[in-house]
This record gives C-alpha cells, sequence and structure tokens, in this order.
C-alpha cells in the first residue's frame, strides 16, 4: 500500500491533485480544503499522506483504483474514522472536509449538527448519524486542535512533570469522553495551568477541573 508520496505539484483541480513523482504522474484525490490550500503550490515539492481504495462502477461490475491525499497523518486517521460511518463513502468523505479535519472534529464533538450541515452533502440526517456514530471518537483530533504538540506558549513545566501541552491534550480527551462541552472543558483546563500549583499529570488536572466545575457560581 502507498502510504506517502513525495513528488512536485503539476496542477490542483477541484478534489485532485496530480503529483509527479520521478517520472510519473499521479492524480490523487484530496479533500475540499486541502486542494484549497494547495492552489498556490504549482511546481513545488510536496509530500502527501496516502490511501489507497478501490471506486466500485456500475454495480460493482467494475473497480478503478484510486489514491487519496492528506497533508497530515492526522487528517489521514479523522478521514479513515470519518469513512467508518454508515452512508459516509470516499468520495462523500473527501467532498465534505471542506473545513480542517480539527473543525469538523470538534463539531461533532459539540454534536453541532448545523455546522455539519453546512458541509457540502451533508443532510440532517446524515449529521445526525455523523454525531451519534462519532461523538465519542474525535477525542484525539479536537485535543491535538486545542493543544498541539508543539506548544507555543513557552511555559516549562515543573521538573517530573508532563509537558502541559501534552498533559491538556490527555485531560480534554478523558472529559470529552464523560460528556463535557468541549469549550467549557478547554476553558477550565486553561484556568488550571494559570494555577502556580500546577498539577503534574492528566489525572490531576481532569480532578482539579472537576473541583471548579463544582464550585458555587461556576
Amino acid at each position: 500500500m502507498i502510504v506517502k508520496l513525495e513528488g512536485v505539484i503539476e496542477s490542483v483541480e477541484k478534489g485532485a491533485v496530480h503529483l509527479r513523482v520521478g517520472d510519473v504522474t499521479y492524480e490523487v484525490l484530496v479533500p475540499a480544503f486541502t486542494a484549497a490550500r494547495l492552489g498556490d503550490s504549482i511546481g513545488q515539492t510536496r509530500v502527501l499522506h496516502t490511501i489507497e481504495y478501490f471506486e466500485s462502477h456500475n454495480q460493482g461490475a467494475s473497480m478503478t483504483p484510486r489514491i487519496a491525499g492528506f497533508l497530515s497523518p492526522g487528517d489521514r486517521r479523522f478521514f479513515e474514522l470519518f469513512v467508518s460511518c454508515k452512508g459516509i463513502g470516499n468520495r462523500k468523505a473527501l467532498r465534505a472536509m471542506a473545513l480542517e479535519s480539527s473543525q469538523i472534529a470538534a463539531a461533532i464533538a459539540d454534536r453541532d449538527t448545523a455546522l455539519l450541515q453546512s458541509l457540502p452533502e451533508i443532510g440532517k440526517r446524515t449529521a445526525e448519524s455523523i454525531v451519534t456514530e462519532l461523538a465519542e471518537k474525535v477525542g484525539p483530533f479536537v485535543a491535538d486542535h486545542a493543544y498541539p504538540s508543539r506548544a507555543a506558549s513557552g511555559v516549562q513545566a515543573p521538573p517530573g512533570s508532563a509537558k502541559p501541552n501534552s498533559m491538556a491534550r490527555e485531560a480534554l480527551e478523558v472529559l470529552l469522553q464523560l460528556g463535557e462541552n468541549r469549550t467549557q472543558a478547554v476553558t477550565w483546563i486553561d484556568a488550571v495551568l494559570r494555577d502556580q500549583d500546577r498539577p503534574r499529570d492528566a489525572q490531576e488536572l481532569v480532578s482539579r477541573v472537576y473541583r471548579i466545575k463544582s464550585a458555587p457560581g461556576s
């Protein structure tokens, strides 16, 4: 299986990129937001993280091999999760991904069916199905967006403690799995991390978040 291609972008069309790798040019299907990002990359060398699949025609009488490409392994993993939802095929998922993966994941986690319905080819029933099937599974994608792996805050953790963003990502995943609202959970986590007496791990961070939640007036 081809999992990564590095080559020169020859053209970017709606939903597809032509990527020249050596003497071979591949047609790589890409999400809508990826095509928009690569529009100014003609002639540049780029890396796409890829998935191979077969597209059926004439009720399965014929099959065409396809390659779908993504800007990051995280986008590829989100796509794999997205197409696991009933009624979301590969082509439909690529067209529906008009926003970044993390934004779609956040909408799913927040059960924001209105935003999901604003995506191409996603109607009310499909949006509800996506939320029902995936709301408990998108935590890692939301957490990575809220607390990137390489923090720009410059805040140093105490010796022996977890790195701030790594700890925050883990805590946010737990809070989302427990049914907390993403925006509120991030607010609570940030409040705890601003405290001089910083938590040493994600478990302590979650405990202190719930202390804030249960405090009078919170």
